[in-house]
């Protein structure tokens, strides 16, 4: 196989469906499409009926040419034949079109479920997995989904035609039917053979397509990194082995698909020959008329097409199934944060506890053993530590995007794990170190908190902040476009926005990663007000990063390794001349207004410093 099949293993919440699980939960998704799915079984009848009237009309037609036809007979088989191949177009053309509208609503319905799934996994999920393999399931796997339904309605018309074919024969001629159906059992064997061959296959050619998603997903994101270290040829690269990678894979999918119809076709051939044969001599004995014999051969071809089409249209089923396979494992991927309850969630006071808490992300990479820690309501407590120490992680838990493994956070006293969880966040903000912004403008992104606000109440919350004076340095005010993911405003506006979007959101507990951490000093003071605002009068955890918001919180914790070592207000933290000290030192120390730079360790003074 060699290396273009590395990277081509399942997801690890991947799960194999036999194919009538596929079939069955496929058809699930025809329920509330009864009414026309019953009108398309019709015209399917309708349009097999005529298929197998068409040759039966032109052999009667053929018989009639050795006995003395009047003109009436001739032109009222002429008028039958022309009749039902109208017939049969009309409704092919219908069934065609109906069928794609039936497509399309399942589709749409099947595409909503996946995206539904891909915002109720949790945070631990997006960190697992690659984003664009995950949107490669949302738009492609469900587009080729499309290609299974339309190939099953397809195999539903042609298994009517071959029953109703079946039919035809045996009356026609027993001997000659016992002898074509001699052949069916040999091309069923062949097409299952070539089904185990060709799931695999068919996976293997969609997990490399999803790397080639996921390798230009993560270009296009990281670009500018890219243009800055001038890697525009290594980034090239590896998207042609990933790419290369995807062509090797499709070139032996498709040879494994194109060499199934030859044989397909072969075997076709032989029982067509074997037909013809022993045919032509029950018509040279007179057992067979000539018009019946031509009906046969016509009936044979006819049965051949689908069952030769079912397996050299394989490929597509088997991909359309695959598709249905991937999706369908998105969307039952067992969830990692579990509510053991749903209560309504009151107005919280803002009391938290971490009591004994036990996480880790993987099996080898343990965080948090046994950690305790109260936080008053109304409190702010500022966390610091080196990287690793287990800040984030807090804030991480307390907003329930990560399940914890051991232990309890309680909130006013209640395990989180018994809350209703959207009511939960609604009462959770969280303002990250690099806010994300949704494209739109200004105005739309702070409503995102509150989707039923007004535009005074938007107006209200952007003015709380520096007098709303940080809107002059916007183009159109809360109406200027921010661009794809916010590229349109500097990150200090971002923030701006992301503060402004929590005070309107008004949430009991306040999740903070230093927002002020990569912003010029008029930027960082206009935040800080904000934050000001924020932070009154509401719970807050702060991953600290800078020194007012050290100082300014009610007690700071020092982390290391997943335990507190050190904790109280700034001043004691330094006398003390510990952890915290070192810490300080190290990080904040060049950011106090009294730092010399070449100086020593600077003894605390009467302002905390």
């Amino acid at each position: 196989m060699g290396f273009f099949m590395d990277g081509l293993d399942p997801e690890a919440y991947d799960r194999t469906y036999s194919d009538r699980q596929l079939l069955g939960r496929i058809l699930g998704y025809f329920r509330t499409q009864t009414a026309l799915l019953l009108f398309v079984a019709g015209l399917i009848v309708v349009n097999s009926l005529s298929s197998i009237v068409l040759p039966v009309l032109i052999a009667r037609g053929i018989d009639g040419l050795g006995e003395a036809m009047t003109i009436r007979a001739i032109a009222a088989i002429t008028a039958a034949i022309l009749v039902a191949g109208a017939l049969g177009w009309t409704t092919n053309f219908l069934r065609q079109w109906l069928t794609a509208r039936l497509v399309g609503d399942v589709v749409l319905k099947l595409r909503e479920d996946a995206f539904r799934a891909v915002l109720a996994r949790d945070m631990a999920f997006f960190d697992e997995y690659t984003t664009g393999r995950i949107v490669s399931r949302v738009t492609s796997d469900t587009e080729d989904f499309a290609t299974v339904v339309t190939l099953t309605l397809n195999l539903l018309s042609q298994g009517l035609l071959v029953i109703l074919l079946i039919v035809v024969l045996f009356a026609i001629d027993a001997r000659l039917a016992l002898i074509t159906f001699t052949i069916i059992p040999i091309v069923v064997l062949i097409a299952l053979a070539f089904r185990r061959i060709a799931r695999g296959s068919v996976q293997r050619s969609q997990r490399a397509l999803a790397n080639v998603s996921a390798k230009v997903q993560e270009t296009m994101s990281g670009i500018g990194v890219a243009k800055a270290f001038r890697q525009e040829a290594t980034i090239y690269d590896e998207f042609e082995r990933v790419n290369r990678q995807a062509y090797q894979v499709d070139v032996r999918t498709g040879f494994i698909f194109n060499g199934i119809f030859p044989v397909l076709a072969t075997v076709a051939g032989l029982g067509t020959t074997l037909v013809v044969y022993f045919g032509g001599i029950s018509v040279v004995g007179g057992a067979v008329s000539a018009g019946n014999w031509y009906l046969f051969v016509q009936s044979i071809n006819i049965l051949w097409f689908p069952l030769t089409s079912v397996a050299s249209f394989w490929s597509q089923f088997q991909q359309g199934l695959a598709a249905a396979e991937r999706v369908f494992a998105l969307v039952d991927a067992q969830p990692r944060v579990i509510q053991t309850d749903s209560r309504p969630v009151p107005r919280l006071r803002g009391q938290l506890e971490f009591r004994d808490l036990d996480f880790q992300y993987t099996d080898r990479q343990t965080v948090l053993t046994g950690f305790n820690l109260t936080i008053a309501a109304g409190e702010t407590v500022a966390v610091v530590g080196h990287t690793g120490a287990g800040k984030s992680t807090l804030a991480r838990l307390l907003a329930r995007f990560y399940e914890f493994q051991g232990g309890q956070i309680l909130v006013d006293g209640e395990d989180i794990r018994t809350f209703d969880l959207n009511a939960y966040r609604r009462q959770v903000g969280l303002v990250p170190q690099t806010p994300f912004l949704f494209s739109g403008s200004v105005a739309d992104n702070i409503r995102y908190a509150h989707p039923d606000a007004t535009e005074d109440d938007i107006r209200r919350a952007a003015t709380q902040i520096d007098g709303g004076h940080w809107l002059d340095g916007l183009a159109n005010g809360l109406e200027t476009e921010v661009g794809e993911t916010g590229r349109g405003l500097s990150l200090g506006q971002r923030q701006l926005v992301a503060l402004a979007r929590v005070l309107l959101q008004d949430p009991a507990l306040v999740i903070l990663d230093e927002a002020t951490a990569s912003v010029d000093p008029l930027t960082e003071e206009q935040i800080q007000e904000a934050l000001d605002l924020v932070l009154a009068g509401r719970t807050a955890i702060v991953i600290a990063h800078r020194l007012s918001t050290v100082r300014n919180a009610d007690r700071i914790i020092v982390m290391d390794r997943g335990q507190i070592v050190e904790e109280g207000s700034h001043r004691a933290l330094l006398q003390r001349g510990g952890h915290y000290a070192h810490l300080y030192n190290t990080y904040f120390r060049h950011q106090s207004p009294d730092y010399r730079p070449g100086e020593g360790f600077v003894a605390v003074n009467a302002a905390g410093q």
